[in-house]
């Protein structure tokens, strides 16, 4: 199988909370689909993976701001912990990614570095003219997601709060899902 032209992102999140919170709402994929709908539309159990959740993996169907899906599959390749975790990633999108967590007083920096290269035809054969356009809806994913998770940590500190609900994706139209109600 030939693969895309890869890529390499490194996205910094700032969010209030602990680092403990951060992990417990990263570490529940199948709650993907409800705080994080802009990007994640499903998410399906295929492992359970060891007592240390190496080896869970789940398969995606993710969308971004430009109007297509991806399907691939995330495994845990490393133990979650107080500092991160590791992922490797095959399907429409093949690499690895880690996310590290950092403490700062009240807030929690999160860190995502993701090198992943295009498997799916599509963004394979276009990446010579829309690596931009690719780059910019990984960008707007991932800022979705800082959002999203903002908005899911106050909402488990504080269930009764009137938190707003997380935004939905950009062509819901299209895939027949619009944001969540509360």
């Amino acid at each position: 199988m030939r693969w895309g032209p890869s890529y390499h992102f490194v996205t910094t999140w700032r969010v209030a909370g602990t680092v403990a919170e951060v992990r417990a709402v990263l570490s529940d994929s199948a709650a993907l689909p409800r705080w994080w709908p802009s990007v994640y539309l499903d998410v399906q159990p295929v492992a359970d993976g060891d007592s240390d959740g190496v080896g869970r993996t789940v398969e995606l169907l993710t969308t971004g701001w430009l109007p297509y899906t991806l399907r691939w599959t995330l495994r845990i390749t490393e133990t979650m912990t107080d500092t991160g975790f590791a992922l490797a990633a095959t399907g429409d999108l093949i690499g690895a990614g880690r996310w590290t967590f950092t403490s700062d007083g009240p807030e929690v920096v999160i860190t995502y570095d993701w090198r992943v290269a295009a498997a799916k035809p599509l963004l394979a054969r276009l990446s010579w003219l829309l690596r931009p356009a690719f780059s910019a809806n990984h960008r707007w994913a991932m800022d979705r997601g800082e959002e999203s998770l903002a908005l899911e940590l106050r909402r488990r500190r504080d269930p009764a709060a009137a938190v707003p609900p997380p935004p939905g994706p950009t062509f819901g139209w299209v895939t027949g899902r619009r944001s969540p109600r509360r």
